[in-house]
């Protein structure tokens, strides 16, 4: 990516996680897209600050849970880029929108969760690809163990939200292959400046003292940085042959073993 004529639309890429993604690809002097919902002024910083890393963009406002304002979007990335090469869908709403246990959870609350995700992902890839040549790049940004456990209970809403997103991923990665265009997921790990500044202050005391206990092998949670170099890594010319799958990137957490206290798994 040694040229100023690649192009990324990144949703929710005005803080945290995507704003790391934005960050990272800037380096490779790809043009960004920066997208917010409320915060204008955040997205205006990480413009500058993708200035500061050798590249340019625009930001553009639009709620994800609207299908109308997603193709606005694009049609703002098309007008300003001309096409696309990276689209990385990440925005996700805000928590107090869907956040309640499976037996309280609303029907509004469940329709914001899966118009954010799943219906969000749909519109926008569909809208993307229409910009994008051989080479083009998918990303969507999930969350892997809320679609394979059941124990975070007012995740309900998001966590089947996010598995369907990364079922749509295979479905387009096998309808977009013969095109040249790669589509994975990738499900971080518990990251800073990311839904866990949603949390209350003792729990996110709590989650920061849990994985440096050992839960997390590497003894930290992630940085928004870490994401967006599992980003720039599945948007390489290197990783055309990788298509439909899940990156799970989360210094090793997954590998833990519930089941097992922790001083028999560390040895």
């Amino acid at each position: 990516m040694a040229s100023l004529t690649k192009s990324a639309l990144i949703t929710g890429s005005s803080r945290g996680i995507g704003r790391g993604i934005a960050l990272k690809l800037a380096e490779q002097k790809v043009k960004i897209a920066i997208n917010y919902v409320k915060n204008e002024a955040a997205a205006k910083d990480t413009l500058a600050k993708v200035r500061e890393n050798g590249s340019d963009g625009f930001v553009v406002q639009a709620d994800v849970c609207q299908p109308q304002e997603i193709q606005r979007m694009f049609a703002k990335a098309k007008s300003e880029f001309g096409n696309l090469n990276i689209f990385v869908s990440n925005a996700r709403t805000e928590v107090p929108s869907f956040y309640s246990g499976p037996m309280d959870i609303t029907l509004e609350q469940w329709d914001t969760a899966m118009n954010s995700q799943a219906k969000a992902f749909l519109v926008g890839i569909r809208e993307a690809v229409a910009l994008m040549k051989e080479g083009g790049r998918v990303i969507a940004i999930t969350y892997a163990p809320g679609g394979r456990t059941g124990s975070w209970q007012p995740w309900v809403a998001m966590g089947s939200a996010k598995v369907a997103m990364e079922s749509l991923c295979r479905y387009f990665a096998v309808a977009l292959a013969t095109r040249g265009i790669t589509v994975n997921s990738i499900s971080p790990g518990w990251i800073e400046d990311s839904v866990l500044n949603a949390l209350p202050q003792q729990a996110q005391q709590m989650i920061h003292e849990w994985h440096a206990s050992g839960w997390t092998p590497t003894k930290h949670i992630g940085r928004p940085a870490d994401i967006g170099n599992a980003v720039a890594l599945l948007c390489s010319e290197e990783a055309s042959w990788i298509t439909g799958q899940l990156l799970t990137v989360d210094g090793g957490s997954s590998l833990m073993d519930p089941g097992l206290p922790l001083a028999l798994q560390l040895g």
